[in-house]
């Protein structure tokens, strides 16, 4: 059987057919007056064959169905021949029940073996098909952020150029630089994000790489500001609490939320201003966007759109709360809770 360890990993139906046949050259090639001084059951006569049942729970085990399946008919044929040639009257009876019941423990112990093995690879092909889905939909949440955010300021910037390009060039020439720098900055953050994603390829070429910036945060939310009141909304910013480094997802999702509701402010209230308000809790992150403007159109508006089905996956995924709706005054209001994770030195101090 030592011998047989490296063959029945390599071919284990060749081990299987040694097995039998020495197992079977055991029992046969025995003296009839060695098999009267034995007892007649099978864990005398037999012994041998429960070595070919270790290796036929191996294959059930291991190999593919149609092998396992002729292994087992095999082996049932060959131990029952051999039991009913030498056994006689009731231990007939009991050597064949003995033999079927250690043959079906061993491919029952097999199949469970393989059960357990393929629902293993069932759930890793599981985990990497929801990891694939998360990123993808984590990638198109960030594209939409990036985009729509942009082209919203480009069509606002590019709507108020071409009414005064005739009466007052230079607001003219004002709209045109920040359509140039909104431009910019968006064609360079999915430039980003393209060249990331092809970094992620071992095979792509990375002879083109462009250099990746941070991740936006709230503090970049003066800069956000800045350029919707480049698009025709004043935003009043206020800010509360103690102001301290956030967890980089945290940050950066509170910004995506804060962007995509100035660019719902700016594509569909129909207002001239709007408060963001950002409030660092000890336990949570709340943010809340309000304007006065004409709220959700007759066709359903923001209601309706990607960017608050991309609002409530952030939130989600942090396990937050976000509510977001018409105000019972006019207007629209956006407001998001994150959970902070505790800090360490107050959970040392705690303890």
């Amino acid at each position: 059987m030592s011998l047989l360890v490296g063959v029945l990993r390599r071919t284990p139906l060749l081990a299987l057919a040694m097995t039998l046949f020495g197992s079977t050259a055991v029992v046969v090639g025995t003296p009839s007056s060695v098999h009267a001084s034995l007892s007649v059951s099978y864990q005398g006569q037999f012994l041998s064959y429960l070595a070919v049942d270790l290796v036929l729970g191996f294959i059930v085990a291991t190999r593919a169905r149609r092998a396992s399946v002729l292994a087992v008919a095999v082996s049932f044929v060959v131990q029952l021949l051999v039991v009913g040639s030498f056994s006689h009257g009731d231990n007939l009876t009991v050597n064949g029940v003995i033999a079927l019941l250690a043959m079906g423990t061993s491919c029952m112990v097999g199949l469970l073996s393989r059960e357990r093995r393929e629902h293993a690879v069932a759930l890793r092909t599981q985990e990497v098909a929801e990891a694939v889905t998360a990123e993808r939909l984590r990638i198109a949440r960030e594209l939409h952020d990036m985009v729509a955010h942009s082209i919203g300021i480009i069509a606002i910037q590019a709507g108020v150029g071409s009414r005064v390009i005739r009466t007052q060039p230079a607001e003219a020439r004002e709209s045109l630089l920040a359509i140039e720098a909104t431009s910019r900055e968006t064609l360079s953050g999915l430039r980003r994000t393209l060249v990331a994603l092809r970094q992620a390829d071992l095979g792509a070429a990375t002879s083109e790489e462009a250099p990746l910036a941070p991740s936006p945060g709230l503090a970049d939310i003066e800069r956000l500001a800045a350029a919707t009141a480049d698009a025709g909304v004043r935003v009043d910013l206020r800010r509360s609490g103690e102001e301290r480094p956030l967890p980089a997802d945290i940050d950066l999702s509170a910004y995506r939320i804060v962007q995509e509701a100035l660019t719902n402010v700016v594509r569909h209230a129909g207002t001239g201003c709007c408060r963001v308000a950002i409030d660092y809790g000890g336990e949570e992150l709340s943010v809340e966007v309000v304007d006065d403007g004409r709220g959700p159109t007759a066709n359903g508006g923001v209601t309706h759109g990607f960017g608050l089905v991309g609002m409530r996956e952030r939130v989600g995924l942090l396990h937050g709360h976000l509510s977001a709706g018409p105000r019972p005054e006019g207007g629209f209001r956006v407001a998001a809770r994150l959970p902070l994770p505790e800090p360490v030195g107050a959970s040392v101090e705690a303890r």
